[in-house]
């Protein structure tokens, strides 16, 4: 039975939550690979180990495809946090599945694009989270540098960030977060998970991610 995407947000929030996947580290945060020094972090990776949390965020990528209309030939994961989801997906919708290496390997076929040929086929790129896009953007230019069309990409969790949404936009790919960080947020506060102190240092963060560290003593360097 269909959901309503306001529902499967909330749905998914509860489900990281639930398996312990949102965490709140203000005295020892945690750095993104942008750099960003962040005091909460989110670990799509459990996913796997709690197949009924699992399931639903494979049927919500299924929900967010047939809701937005989204027309696709092959499904690709980036490695390494993307690959299950691609291939659980893959397998639930009888669609082939690819996954993208971070960087070509130095043996073998020396090929960014594993498990099948992507040229001219229409390519939706899956992956667990975005914070400014990067990794994400980087494995567009791969596929498309093999001749797949992408125009889509599905998350579990967007954080939401201008600089990702500017960044996805100047590439031409759509987003499609089944959850993001605010929903997260106002579930965690709501299970007593976050302090009203630790919910504004939250706040303070998301604002400003970039100057966060600094404002709080954290080394930047």
């Amino acid at each position: 039975m269909s959901v309503s995407k306001t529902n499967l947000e909330t749905r998914i929030a509860q489900a990281l939550i639930r398996i312990g996947a949102v965490g709140f580290k203000p005295e020892n945060p945690i750095t993104f690979k942008s750099g960003i020094i962040s005091p909460v972090y989110v670990d799509n990776r459990r996913f796997p180990f709690y197949s009924a949390e699992w399931k639903l965020v494979v049927e919500g990528f299924r929900e967010l495809i047939i809701k937005d209309e989204i027309d696709f030939d092959v499904l690709a994961g980036i490695e390494t946090a993307g690959i299950p989801h691609s291939a659980a997906l893959g397998y639930a919708m009888d669609k082939p599945s690819v996954f993208v290496r971070k960087k070509v390997k130095d043996h073998g076929t020396k090929s960014r694009i594993e498990g099948g040929q992507v040229k001219d086929k229409k390519v939706l790129l899956i992956e667990d989270l975005v914070t400014t896009g990067g990794s994400s953007l980087a494995g567009v230019e791969a596929l498309r540098a093999d001749g797949a069309i992408v125009n889509d990409c599905l998350i579990i969790v967007g954080y939401g960030f201008e600089e990702a949404t500017s960044a996805f936009a100047a590439a031409k790919v759509k987003l499609h977060a089944l959850t993001n960080f605010s929903i997260i947020l106002e579930e965690a506060l709501k299970q007593k998970l976050f302090t009203a102190e630790q919910k504004l240092i939250l706040e303070n963060w998301f604002q400003d991610p970039w100057g966060w560290g600094k404002r709080y003593g954290h080394d930047v360097s």
